[in-house]
């Protein structure tokens, strides 16, 4: 794939320009990278083209940690002087959006745009998968290997090792430390006892 060989020569005139930037990382070419210097990218780290990178203000950051995978168009925002991570071993599928930004709407007589933005803290665990297409709002913690569903629309916190899916995003499944397999849960992600149901 001779393509990469151009992204990984961008991804070395980049690198002095971000605030970390380790090899054999590299990156396609991006639609926007805004404040550079905020942006830390860990070994590994293979990005797509057409990604959109921002962090808002100087003591907000975006941090990838080692060995992440990301498909095309990811757009991805931080600011309220904070740090999103996202966590080693991460996987991301195509047009994946992620923030810890959100604006208020609650005022009517004025335009949106111009009413604040609040911000809440945002982070995503190691070994994750993000499908196809999903939204993670801010205010969203995810925990170790949390494997998220094409299209869900995610904010909250969610532990270790469960399945996320749908619009709101809720649990479905989590892995049971005890039986050592991954089994059904209800909304709240507590274990549904299938026998007992069975007839």
């Amino acid at each position: 794939m001779i393509f990469k060989i151009f992204w990984i020569l961008r991804g070395l005139i980049y690198k002095p320009f971000f605030g970390k930037y380790c090899l054999p990382s590299y990156i396609g070419k991006p639609i926007f990278i805004g404040n550079f210097k905020r942006i830390f990218i860990g070994k590994r780290v293979r990005i797509m083209p057409n990604a959109r990178i921002e962090v808002v203000d100087k003591n907000s950051s975006i941090v990838f940690e080692d060995n992440i995978s990301i498909a095309q168009n990811l757009h991805i925002i931080s600011g309220g002087n904070q740090e999103l991570r996202i966590g080693k071993n991460t996987t991301f599928s195509a047009n994946v959006f992620i923030t810890n930004v959100d604006h208020e709407y609650q005022d009517i007589d004025i335009h949106i745009m111009e009413q604040k933005l609040i911000f809440n803290k945002t982070q995503i665990g190691e070994n994750c998968f993000i499908g196809y297409g999903a939204v993670i709002q801010a205010g969203t913690i995810l925990g170790k290997q949390c494997i998220v569903g094409s299209n869900a629309v995610v904010r909250g916190h969610f532990p270790d090792y469960c399945v996320i899916v749908g619009i709101p995003a809720r649990i479905v499944k989590r892995y049971d430390e005890k039986s050592g397999s991954w089994k059904k849960t209800d909304k709240d992600g507590n274990f549904i006892d299938i026998e007992s149901k069975s007839c």
